[in-house]
């Protein structure tokens, strides 16, 4: 597992480098780098942390994604998951964080 960061896209939070459990995340310049992406756990938490939708997951084809990605965009309350395939098409859903421990 891995994740692409967007340098364009980051705008130098600090989140995502907070939320690593490996600390594989750090700041350079003003934006998230990850030096070292083999190392990744695939926990997805930076992801899921990013409210500029700067980090890609990729979903390799173990986990049924044939190489696609996962991004999630924050707004408000509202996590709007969307995969990329490789194809070019898209699948996005949108869930409502207050209701993360609900089930």
């Amino acid at each position: 597992m891995s994740i692409k960061i967007s340098a364009q896209q980051c705008i130098g939070c600090g989140q995502c480098a907070e939320v690593c459990p490996g600390s594989l995340i750090v700041l350079r310049d003003s934006k998230a780098a990850i030096p070292r992406p083999e190392r990744c756990w695939g926990c997805a938490s930076c992801v899921k942390e990013c409210p500029a939708g700067a980090i890609l997951f990729y979903l390799g084809t173990d986990m049924g994604g044939q190489g696609g990605t996962l991004s999630v965009r924050r707004e408000r309350h509202l996590l709007h998951w969307t995969v990329s395939k490789p194809d070019g098409g898209r699948v996005s859903i949108t869930l409502d964080s207050r209701d993360s421990n609900k089930y």
